[in-house]
């Protein structure tokens, strides 16, 4: 039997398709090597800086500030949600080639964004650079599109100040705006800022804002070589600025608003047995809300160029002759000195001194002290201030505050003057001559004051000679520490009293309250109100010089008016200071609406506390329906 033939199963690769195999094996692996050669040899340094941009970026949550209310609680000074562009250095390739393109898409000129960074050229490269704040739709759209071509914009949501429309209680609340190079430099307060930062630059703002700051935060995110966020590791939230309350009352601001409207000058409120100030205006004013972005060339330069100086407070700044108002503080030197009680003039509109005549605006007749003060009567203070000399005169005013700061917790308070034969001295090394006591006595001459002066000065005498430090933040909401801090930086005559003789007490207060009814101010008389005061017309220019020139804006004298309620410790007291204004009697009409105002309101508030604390009438008893007689009742 014949066997079956064997298979022979192993299979040979033909030689052709083994060297192709391995050609393609080489192939492979001189590819692989060239690619390793050109990443680590000849790309190593664009890979390199392509790594580096991979990172981590710290982007910066900033702290919303605190809001300011007045003293009821209400709100005067909120935020809003703003975007802000900034700029991430080390996202840059070509600066050169970019920012004409930047400028142009955001709308700013190229020298501006030059400035800018030139001014953040020391910061850290990874701290980004705020180049426009609170930018629109357009511009944000315009970042947006070009993420990919300009990954160096950012945006970043911010919370920023809003202020009342039309300048309302700018002068006190003040505003926000960037920390400049000179304060960074010179002002020790601000060691601990960035350029960019932004920080009270006047009024509440400046003298709180370490309190009404708060701490930014910030974001830790991995961006790519895009700038592109792809994650985040971290972050630290930042803490809101405090809320301050301010002593403002709303309703003494709006009144005062109203009744300075259309006018150039300052009233003043405050209540004299704490020193809180009610209201505070200045005119003309300016709009806070346009320094809280970045104030433009046009808006600021109209602020230089007015010639009423809008950004000066002129409630603490104003320099002026107090005029007749400085009467109060000749009869407190004349009473004390017992030189007022027995002196009598006859008033024939004026009186001659060292061979210079002294005008009196009216032909009073017999003036005693107790005329003199509603009167105004000139003739009497020129011959009164002869008689003190201008030491025993600046001994007294100066006791009551005048040339000294008040010690209000705002910026750039005045001094104003008060002169004395060691001032003439030191500041004009001349000698002083006793006929220049003559104009001083009736608030001329180099005499001048402020309106917070002024109503700190009346106000105090009225309350027996106890004068308080005017502040414009309600105690108790920041510590006795920082408190004390903060008035250390604004030094000035702050708490005093002085030893006010009874007699002459009631003699001053009882010619301030017949001011208003027959006197200067009878304008102003306010029927069932215990209403006191003194006016003073200041003038700018003198007699023989008023006599040449013609009669106009800037040769009107200024008006004066200082009112209470009542006219002994009062609860309010108002100065008024209206530029060019003419007669005081003027003012005293402003300053009655400020009285009339104050004094409704406390009526109404008392007259709903009382209605509030009667107790509701009971319900009569409702007689209860006799029963029905039963046989137990009827004895049957």
């Amino acid at each position: 039997m014949t066997s079956p033939p064997t298979i022979d199963r192993e299979e040979k690769l033909s030689p052709a398709k083994l060297h192709a195999t391995q050609y393609v094996i080489v192939l492979i692996l001189g590819i692989l090597i060239f690619g390793l050669w050109r990443l680590q040899v000849l790309d190593v340094d664009n890979y390199r800086s392509l790594a580096e941009a991979n990172r981590i970026r710290k982007v910066p949550v900033l702290a919303p500030r605190g809001r300011i209310f007045d003293r009821e609680g209400r709100l005067i000074v909120d935020n809003y949600s703003s975007t802000s562009c900034f700029l991430i250095r080390d996202q840059i390739r070509d600066a050169d080639a970019e920012l004409p393109k930047i400028a142009l898409g955001l709308h700013i000129p190229i020298e501006q964004l030059q400035a800018t960074l030139r001014r953040f050229a020391a910061a850290p490269k990874y701290q980004p650079i705020p180049i426009k704040q609170d930018i629109t739709p357009d511009e944000q759209a315009f970042i947006a599109a070009h993420r990919d071509g300009l990954p160096e914009l950012e945006t970043l949501e911010e919370q920023r100040r809003l202020y009342p429309r039309d300048g309302f209680a700018a002068h006190l609340i003040g505003y926000v705006g960037e920390v400049s190079e000179a304060m960074l430099e010179k002002d020790s307060r601000y060691d601990f800022y960035q350029p960019g930062d932004v920080v009270g630059q006047s009024g509440v703002e400046a003298t709180y804002d370490a309190y009404l700051r708060g701490t930014d935060g910030s974001r830790d995110v991995i961006v790519n070589s895009h700038g592109k966020e792809v994650g985040q590791l971290g972050q630290e939230l930042a803490t809101p600025g405090h809320d301050l309350k301010l002593t403002i009352d709303l309703d003494l601001q709006i009144a005062a608003e109203k009744a300075l409207e259309g006018k150039n000058g300052a009233i003043v409120a405050l209540d004299p047995h704490t020193g809180e100030v009610l209201a505070m205006v200045s005119r003309p004013s300016f709009d806070p809300n346009q320094f809280s972005v970045r104030v433009s060339h046009s808006y600021w330069n109209s602020i230089l160029d007015n010639p009423d100086h809008p950004l000066l407070n002129k409630a603490i700044q104003a320099q002026l002759a107090p005029g007749s108002t400085f009467k109060i503080i000749m009869s407190v030197a004349g009473l004390e000195e017992g030189v007022a009680q027995d002196l009598r003039v006859n008033c024939q509109g004026g009186a001659s001194f060292y061979g210079q005549f002294h005008a009196c605006d009216k032909h009073h007749g017999g003036v005693d002290i107790h005329n003199a003060i509603p009167y105004s009567c000139d003739t009497f203070y020129y011959t009164l201030a002869d008689k003190l000399g201008i030491d025993t005169i600046a001994k007294y005013a100066k006791s009551i505050g005048i040339s000294l700061k008040t010690g209000i917790d705002l910026p750039q308070e005045a001094t104003g003057t008060m002169p004395s034969t060691a001032w003439k001295l030191k500041t004009q090394h001349e000698r002083w001559y006793p006929s220049e006591a003559i104009s001083v006595g009736i608030g001329q001459g180099a005499v001048t004051a402020s309106p917070i002066q002024l109503a700190r000065a009346l106000g105090g005498v009225a309350s027996g000679g106890v004068f308080h430090r005017p502040h414009v933040v309600m105690p108790g909401q920041i510590d006795d520490q920082t408190q004390a801090s903060i008035y250390e930086s604004y030094p000035g005559a702050a708490e005093a009293k002085i030893a006010l003789n009874a007699d002459n007490w009631q003699i001053i207060t009882d010619g301030m309250a017949a001011t208003t009814t027959s006197g200067t101010a009878g304008v102003a008389h306010l029927e069932g109100i215990d209403f006191a005061g003194k006016t003073g017309t200041a003038q700018v220019m003198s007699h023989a010089g008023l006599a040449k020139a013609a009669k106009g804006r800037n040769t009107t004298p200024n008006a004066w008016f200082v009112g209470m309620t009542p006219r002994r410790n009062p609860d309010v007291v108002v100065a008024v200071l209206w530029e060019h204004g003419d007669w005081g009697s003027n003012s005293a009409k402003l300053g009655a609406q400020m009285v009339d105002a104050y004094v409704t309101k406390q009526r109404t508030k008392d007259h709903n506390l009382k209605l509030a604390d009667t107790p509701a009438p009971k319900p009569e008893a409702t007689p209860t329906p006799a029963a029905a007689p039963t046989a137990s009742s009827t004895g049957q």
